[in-house]
C-alpha cells in the first residue's frame, strides 16, 4: 500500500478499483471491509483532487467586464 502522497492517479485508480472488486467479492472480514473501505475513501478523495488541479491547469476563470464568469483553456506555454 502505497503513500497517497506519492501516488499519481493511475496508480490511485488501479488500488480503489481493486478495492471495490474485494469488497463487492465479499470474501473479507468485518475488520478488513472497515479497512478496506477508509482506503478506499481516501483514495477517492486524492482522485478527485488530481482531476481538479489537472483541470485547473488547463482551464482558468476569466471575469468579464460586465461580471459574467466563465472560463477558457489556460495558455499552458507561459
Amino acid at each position: 500500500m502505497s503513500s497517497l502522497e506519492t501516488m499519481n492517479f493511475e496508480e490511485a485508480l488501479r488500488e480503489l478499483e481493486t478495492i471495490v472488486r474485494r469488497l463487492e467479492e465479499g470474501k473479507v472480514s468485518l475488520d478488513e471491509a472497515i479497512n478496506a473501505y477508509e482506503r478506499g475513501a481516501a483514495l477517492r478523495a486524492h482522485c478527485e483532487k488530481k482531476l481538479k488541479d489537472a483541470r485547473l491547469r488547463i482551464e482558468h476563470i476569466v471575469v468579464n467586464a460586465d461580471g459574467t464568469i466563465k472560463t477558457q483553456p489556460a495558455n499552458l506555454e507561459e
